[in-house]
């Protein structure tokens, strides 16, 4: 279509030009004293067109000769520019392939090449600057050398340099974090965490980097919460997601010297985390561990109901626990017996009901109720325990148990062989 239209303005320019100098048969004259010249038009404006294009030539030839010279400094510039560009792609490409001397090599040829132009020739000069830093600071970080490292940093986290592209030194910021944890320098780390935009904090990368700075501090409940929003942000699977902050959250736990600070610590748990099995037998555990001066205080009462308000969650899984883990709730769970409310003797009644040949539930259970002096049943189901528990500890408990029924009903020869079982299971 474009060839058409081009045909017909050539078509009209010819139709033009035929009816203005076909038939023309004006004349020119032109006077130079004493002389008198007579021209045919045609031929003056034939002239006057040549004329104009030579005169456009010519300056076109003055022009191009005028900007040879800056031609030829845009063309080396060019070539500089682009030896530079050259070399930082050949220094990442040597960094991935792990030839650091090499990637370390051609950042520095390339900073030379960089150094020598003035910032207005390259746009960029200073994104590329301070790309090749980073390779360099790289590389000597792979080396082991720090100074050379350090140095170079400095350089890509100048100011100036860091108007060029913050998105760079952002990176440069995260670099720096990464090797102060590879050097475990927690206070180094912390100073380049704090230097980043707030923006930039709240990335992945930056918060996998808090989580091993704050590990590597012990700042537990900060690697928690930090464990808690790469969760929310997929940052890992599910499954080490749950595990990281399983882990975490048993630190945390180990950590509390006191009872008021495990209480703290575990308000502080998600609902999802208080109803994980581990977490809830840790905290049992180390509740008991704490030191009570009265044992019938009522800093114990107060032990005692907290661990009973914690385990509630773990009846409804109680099927889907491990054999160690039903352990340890029996194990947690036996010291408070005595001071077990009707709520809770009933729901342990219930559990016994629903699973009858769980060996735990047997003993727990028939503990309760011989310390409530119903004696038929606690021996019946300790009876039934003792043929099913594998443990020696709460298999010597549960002939003790058994021994003392047998003596509160007068079976004396039931009391000797009770307490002889029993004493066969300290060896």
């Amino acid at each position: 279509m474009r060839n058409v239209f081009w045909l017909l303005g050539l078509a009209a320019l010819a139709v033009a030009l035929a009816l203005l100098v076909g038939h023309n048969q004006a004349m020119v004259s032109l006077f130079w004293p004493p002389y008198r010249f007579d021209v045919s038009f045609n031929f003056v404006l034939l002239c006057l067109v040549v004329g104009f294009v030579l005169l456009y030539l010519a300056i076109r030839a003055v022009t191009m000769l005028r900007e040879l010279p800056r031609q030829a400094k845009r063309w080396r510039s060019l070539q500089m520019e682009r030896a530079a560009v050259g070399a930082v792609m050949d220094s990442l490409a040597h960094q991935l392939a792990g030839r650091f001397v090499r990637a370390q090599s051609a950042a520095l040829s390339a900073l030379e090449q960089l150094n020598g132009q003035p910032a207005e020739q390259w746009p960029r000069r200073g994104q590329l600057q301070l790309l090749a830093h980073l390779l360099v600071a790289e590389a000597a970080q792979s080396l082991q050398n720090r100074s050379t490292r350090d140095e170079h940093l400095q350089a890509a986290l100048h100011p100036q340099l860091a108007k060029a592209s913050p998105e760079v030194r952002e990176g440069a910021l995260l670099r720096a974090v990464r090797w102060a944890v590879e050097d475990r320098d927690v206070q180094a780390a912390r100073s380049h965490l704090a230097e980043l935009p707030q923006g930039a904090a709240r990335r992945i990368q930056a918060l996998r980097l808090k989580l091993r700075v704050a590990r590597l501090g012990g700042a537990t409940g900060e690697a928690l919460e930090t464990a808690r929003l790469l969760a929310k942000h997929r940052a890992f699977s599910p499954e080490a997601s749950r595990s990281i902050v399983r882990g975490l959250a048993l630190d945390a736990l180990r950590e509390a010297h006191d009872i008021s600070r495990l209480q703290t610590v575990w308000s502080k748990l998600d609902a999802s985390e208080r109803a994980m099995p581990e977490l809830v037998l840790a905290a049992v555990d180390r509740a008991h561990r704490f030191p009570s001066d009265d044992p019938h205080g009522d800093e114990t009462t107060q032990v005692h109901t907290l661990v009973s308000a914690w385990m509630e969650p773990l009846w409804p899984q109680f099927a889907s626990l491990g054999a160690d883990q039903q352990k340890q709730l029996a194990l947690a769970l036996e010291p408070g017996l005595a001071r077990l409310e009707a709520a809770g003797l009933a729901r342990l009644e219930q559990s016994q009901r629903q699973w009858p040949n769980n060996p735990y539930l047997q003993y727990l259970t028939g503990q309760a109720c011989r310390q409530r002096q119903l004696w038929g049943k606690a021996a019946q189901l300790l009876g039934q325990a003792s043929h099913s528990l594998n443990d020696p500890s709460l298999l010597r408990r549960t002939w003790c148990a058994l021994a003392m029924l047998a003596e509160e009903r007068g079976d004396v020869a039931g009391a000797q062989n009770a307490w002889k079982r029993a004493a066969l299971m300290d060896h």
